[in-house]
């Protein structure tokens, strides 16, 4: 990896103000004519975008829009839950991103006029566009599960969106009594990041085991057979044997409802009342993908897969977590991948070039303590509306001695910084 100079004050100055100047007065540096390409969502599948569709051709016009100033990760989070990171570790603005040309504005984006090619932001104004990239990640779905809606999210927190959400668990894992339970409820697929749940139940019991070592985790799954499954079930016998109970979904572990007033978590074959509850419930698309007639009845987004064009609605793309992929995993990697694809195929499709995606890689790490993790790596190939997984990936082996389980938990960490600044900046 190249490392960069260090910047004097002047230059450091002058790249503050070309970024304001970018953010704020973007239109006077705009040649006319510029095929337009408005990319919604900041996460790591459409800042990657951006940054890639002015990098394939400067010549583009590209709209980033993003309703939050900051963007807070997902990835490493469950470190923010156990105490061992720090949630401003997790943030990242968009400063590097509109000095590289793109236009940043900071607005939620209400309503897609497809027909009319015209995206309408918050304050009403509007813009124009050739192309439109859909980014934008899940939303948690408050109609799926009995009794859980967006205020009871408040007492029993899903923290699947990172941010406050992840702070809110960690203060209540840090306020329960030595002894107490701390319940997961996790839903079947498609999810967000299907090891997530599993990595989040041996950090939190990596905490409890130093801080609350009579305490136990309790996962409550509406799934039989998780990725990575005998890799985690390792590590739980090996660091926390007895802390860490599962109840999968032929035992009656899918959750079917909540009681907050009790705080009662309801399964099909019993009632719980864990000190603390992590209820992750059902996802969907970010909300715009419906406004724009992208997602269907399963709430996710058909695409095409060799260029991520919608199914239902001409001239938009969908990448990231809201499209359906098929084997292609749910995961910041995957996205980040996708957007970089979608980006080409686009950049070159304007210019009327024909474009081959190559095969989409990714790599994601579970962290299941400080010096022990392991990894998933795989090769996935446009087949059709999906993507399928082909020759070429890895996972971590489950007879690997422990220095290399701590040899990946340091490339984890020197991963999330490569994903981040290839994000951002």
């Amino acid at each position: 990896m190249m490392i960069a100079r260090q910047r004097t004050r002047r230059e450091v100055g002058g790249l503050i103000a070309a970024t304001a100047a970018m953010i704020a007065a973007p239109a006077v540096l705009r040649a006319q004519g510029a095929a337009r390409v408005v990319v919604i969502g900041g996460g790591f599948g459409g800042a990657s975008c951006a940054r890639a569709l002015r990098q394939a051709d400067g010549r583009l016009d590209v709209t980033l829009v993003e309703a939050n100033k900051t963007f807070t990760s997902c990835p490493l989070s469950n470190e923010v839950i156990a105490g061992l990171r720090d949630i401003s570790a997790q943030q990242f603005g968009y400063d590097r991103v509109a000095s590289e040309g793109v236009r940043v504005i900071l607005q939620a984006a209400t309503a897609i006029d497809a027909p009319g090619h015209k995206v309408t932001l918050a304050d009403g104004a509007t813009l124009s566009y050739d192309r439109l990239v859909l980014a934008p990640g899940i939303e948690i779905d408050f109609t799926a599960l009995q009794g859980y809606d967006e205020a009871a999210s408040a007492v029993m927190p899903h923290a699947y969106k990172a941010g406050e959400q992840t702070l809110l668990l960690r203060r209540q894992i840090e306020a329960m009594p030595d002894g107490g339970t701390v319940a997961i409820a996790v839903p079947a697929n498609p999810s967000r990041c299907p090891p997530a749940p599993y990595e989040r139940a041996s950090l939190i019991a990596h905490y409890l085991k130093t801080h609350k070592p009579k305490s136990k985790v309790l996962i409550l799954d509406a799934k039989d057979t998780f990725s990575q499954q005998k890799l985690f079930e390792q590590a739980w016998q090996q660091l926390y044997d007895g802390m860490i109970e599962r109840i999968p979904l032929s035992q009656g572990g899918r959750v079917t409802a909540v009681d907050v007033a009790t705080r009662a978590v309801v399964t099909e074959f019993g009632n719980y009342n864990p000190d603390v509850a992590n209820i992750i419930p059902p996802q969907k698309a970010g909300r715009i993908a419906a406004l724009a007639g992208a997602a269907d009845r399963t709430g996710w987004c058909p695409i095409d897969a060799s260029s991520f064009a919608s199914k239902l609605v001409p001239d938009i793309h969908v990448i990231g977590d809201a499209c359906l992929g098929g084997g292609i995993p749910k995961s910041a990697g995957a996205a980040q991948a996708q957007g970089k694809v979608c980006a080409a195929v686009i950049a070159r499709d304007l210019t009327g070039r024909p474009s081959e995606p190559p095969p989409l890689t990714g790599i994601c790490y579970s962290i299941v303590a400080p010096d022990y993790a392991f990894s998933l790596a795989g090769v996935y190939q446009p087949k059709g509306d999906i993507f399928t997984e082909v020759e070429g990936g890895r996972t971590s082996p489950v007879d690997a001695p422990r220095t290399t389980r701590a040899t990946e938990a340091e490339a984890a960490t020197a991963w999330f910084k490569a994903l981040t600044h290839d994000a951002f900046g």
